[in-house]
């Protein structure tokens, strides 16, 4: 994992995923590479377009994680403040609560600011 800054991917087909990642870029300063799945190596990310589809990514080295766990994981490697946050959401009682709430943001991006018909899942 050393010398490996983590990679961020994210649905770059929907409005809202792309707005959503680049306030995550703007306000989560990292070195990771946060990129549209769809413009990724995803083979050699060992990753799935279902997988990349169904939510979002994070994998560095051997570590894969998605939805709010991977969001976590974004945080965890930012600046002492969104790593401080990125503890309880990424440990169980904080994925508790994240992850329905991931779950319903996901299936309405659609109705989101920035979503379309085309960011229906």
């Amino acid at each position: 994992m050393a010398g490996d800054p983590g990679t961020f991917l994210y649905d770059g087909e929907c409005g809202f995923c792309s707005t959503s990642a680049r306030m995550l870029v703007r306000w989560v300063p990292s070195e990771a590479v946060v990129i549209p799945w769809q413009r990724a190596d995803l083979d050699a990310l060992g990753l799935t377009a279902a997988e990349c589809d169904e939510s979002v990514q994070w994998v560095r080295g051997p570590r894969h994680t998605s939805g709010p766990a991977a969001i976590a994981d974004l945080m965890s490697t930012s600046h002492r403040l969104w790593r401080v946050l990125a503890a309880p959401l990424g440990s169980g009682p904080g994925l508790a609560v994240a992850r329905p709430v991931y779950g319903w943001i996901s299936a309405h991006r659609h109705q989101l600011p920035g979503g379309a018909p085309a960011c229906r899942g």
